[in-house]
């Protein structure tokens, strides 16, 4: 068997998001295997991200500097903002580079089974930042479950007395998708959300 340190190595790694146990000890073999290749630049990198973690006092992204990456960027327009429940969801909106505006960070959503309430989140913070002025449309990109609806319903009832459009991210048909594997959720939302044929 492995020594303590690399079997609380192997722990550590098998709590990360899809790794389980067998993966973790793959993985802690291959660091070891390649110690000058694999092992020693992921722990400068894992030391260097440990010193310099910050969440961005604007929009809530994760980033070794504050205010972040994306808020700091001049050619990002001020003038769009997207709301998202989590990091993760601005990094995949932030991968797909489809939208040029900022950012803002809730921080989970709204749920009443799991006891999050509207103080919980950074919602105050974003009516601070459209109340600011300089922006003309938030853009609602909440996941497409019960709690995720209700908080963007939430948000946009606070952000009405503002003059900025608010809109919300399509929900139906995904790209490459077919009929006969679509839940009848999916279906009904393409249904309600049609538009003319050009």
């Amino acid at each position: 068997m492995a020594s303590p340190e690399i079997e609380a190595l192997t722990q550590a790694l098998s709590r990360l998001p899809g790794l389980g146990p067998r993966s973790a000890r793959r993985a802690v073999l291959h660091l070891l295997k390649k110690r000058e290749t694999a092992l020693d630049p992921l722990l400068a990198a894992l030391g260097a991200v440990s010193q310099r973690l910050s969440t961005c006092g604007i929009c809530g992204n994760v980033d070794t500097l504050d205010p972040c990456a994306i808020c700091a960027d001049p050619r990002r327009d001020a003038r769009a903002l997207c709301v998202v429940e989590e990091v993760a969801d601005l990094w995949a909106l932030d991968r797909a580079r489809l939208f040029p505006g900022k950012f803002h960070v809730l921080g989970g959503r709204l749920s009443a089974l799991e006891g999050v309430r509207p103080e919980d989140l950074r919602i105050d913070s974003l009516v601070r930042r459209v109340a600011d002025g300089g922006v003309d449309e938030v853009v609602l990109a909440m996941n497409a479950t019960l709690d995720g609806q209700t908080t963007a319903h939430y948000v946009a009832e606070r952000l009405e007395a503002f003059p900025v459009r608010i809109t919300q991210l399509a929900h139906g048909l995904p790209v490459g998708g077919e009929l006969d594997y679509l839940d009848e959720g999916t279906l009904a939302q393409a249904l309600r959300a049609r538009r003319p044929v050009a």
